[in-house]
């Protein structure tokens, strides 16, 4: 049959190794799963049943569950099912949980009666990998489906869309019955009961639609999901409808792109999450002062007071929302800020001097402009269409300024925090593929992307310092 490599009989007998220890050398990446989990103080984390009960069938214990999901979700093995059959047949998975076989369903439950406290366990191994250093992260967030579909989230917008659609073709439908009510008995009787049983169903819709309707007026969001009550629908540069899903955030250390901190929520939003995740990382680095990147997303004032109160020095783009630039007048970048004199200078030369204050949006707003020089000005067509220009700055804008000089002083700051935290994006979602979230509810959710974030983190703790070093560390 020519010169392939022969393969061995089936029936020839062999000596394996007697032990399940022989099959898992010592690189292996399930050594660290097996030190890491029996480091963890489980009773303290929150974890259920850690002391088994004296009476009625014994349970399987907590740290096992854990080791197996870790695995699993180390080889994108996310389903209780698949993680059932792969301990029955996979030798690591033998190995690691001692020949352990838990039916798929005492699999899911333990993930879903020990979500937070698998949250906790999954970020203790940020502070016991030794890795996490440098004063500096990267923070973005990215849109991940939930098991929801367009069609079973509502917005009054939608509901009215589906709303007038069904009632046009219920309008349709009932001109269709009146003209079949018309022709002769005989050949239209078929045709008269087909369109009385879509109008009943059209009408049934109809009906569902206006109890969605009465539900979205005490939603606090006025949006609801049906599939999964948490989930939301949240725009998304790749695709027009959006994403009905939930808003993952990461802050990831520049140093060995270590996640060291993750929060899911479904706000749409990123421009509310930079205190928050830039305060968690800095807890978790332990730096007096750290530097947090981020995106022209998270640009929001407070925001960015709060974290350089904390000791975080933000670096967050401005983006540009210039009304007067849009329509082609000089933007506000282009008057310069005097604090001595507490007043604006305009491209012309001239002095604007502030007027009054005012509260707009729950910050204090000082209105700035010269209408005496201004009505002189030559260049008053290139600045503004009305009879002055007008400067708004908010009461502590001084803090905003002195990020952009910052900024301005780190140019490679952008794509220093679009390499560090982007790729963690993209890994994540290449391990889900075209797949959404398996579990319903933001609790369960995020108990997912702890996994995932735990999952990531090992491997690359396995890339910078290897299986031996991070073992030591664990253990240490």
């Amino acid at each position: 049959m020519g010169r392939f490599v022969e393969a061995a009989d089936r029936h020839q007998a062999s000596f394996l190794p007697a032990c399940l220890e022989d099959y898992v050398d010592a690189d292996n990446a399930v050594r660290i799963i097996d030190a890491f989990v029996d480091e963890l103080d489980l009773a303290e984390l929150g974890f259920a049943r850690v002391q088994p009960a004296s009476t009625g069938r014994p349970g399987y214990a907590p740290g096992t569950m854990l080791k197996l999901y870790v695995y699993g979700y180390l080889h994108q093995l996310t389903s209780s099912r698949k993680l059932e059959r792969e301990a029955g047949r996979n030798i690591e998975l033998m190995w690691l949980t001692g020949k352990l076989v838990p039916d798929f369903k005492t699999i899911a439950d333990f993930r879903h009666d020990n979500a937070r406290a698998i949250q906790i366990a999954c970020q203790r191994f940020v502070a016991i990998c030794g890795l996490v250093g440098g004063g500096m992260v990267a923070i973005d967030g990215s849109r991940l489906r939930a098991v929801n579909t367009h069609e079973k989230n509502y917005t009054k917008g939608k509901l009215a869309r589906r709303k007038a659609h069904v009632e046009e073709s219920i309008a349709r439908y009932l001109a269709e019955l009146e003209e079949a009510d018309s022709a002769a008995i005989g050949p239209a009787t078929p045709r008269i009961a087909h369109l009385t049983e879509r109008l009943a169903s059209l009408r049934g819709r109809l009906s569902e639609l206006e109890e969605i309707g009465r539900q979205l007026q005490a939603a606090p969001d006025e949006q609801i999901s049906l599939t999964d009550p948490d989930a939301r629908a949240m725009a998304t540069g790749s695709d027009h409808r959006g994403v009905v899903g939930y808003n993952v955030q990461a802050a990831v250390d520049t140093k060995h792109h270590i996640v060291v901190a993750n929060e899911v929520t479904n706000r749409g939003h990123d421009r509310s999450h930079l205190l928050e995740m830039a305060k968690a990382a800095q807890a978790e680095i332990g730096a007096s002062e750290m530097i947090a990147l981020a995106d022209r997303g998270y640009y929001e004032g407070e925001q960015i007071r709060s974290c350089a109160e904390a000791g975080i020095i933000p670096m967050v783009p401005k983006p540009n929302t210039s009304p007067a630039q849009a329509r082609g007048f000089w933007g506000k970048a282009e008057f310069v800020h005097e604090p001595e004199t507490d007043t604006y200078r305009c491209p012309a030369g001239q002095q604007l001097q502030k007027r009054f204050a005012r509260v707009e949006g729950g910050k204090l707003i000082g209105v700035y402009f010269n209408q005496k020089a201004c009505g002189a000005c030559a260049s008053r067509p290139l600045c503004t269409a009305g009879k002055e220009k007008r400067i708004r700055r908010w009461e502590h804008e001084a803090v905003l300024d002195a990020m952009e000089r910052k900024l301005n002083a780190m140019p490679e700051a952008m794509a220093v925090r679009r390499c560090t935290v982007e790729h963690v994006f993209g890994t994540i979602k290449g391990w889900m593929g075209a797949t959404h979230f398996r579990t319903r509810g933001l609790r369960n959710v995020a108990t997912e992307t702890s996994l995932t974030i735990l999952a990531y983190n090992i491997k690359r703790a396995i890339a910078v310092a290897g299986v031996a070093s991070t073992i030591k560390a664990i253990a240490g």
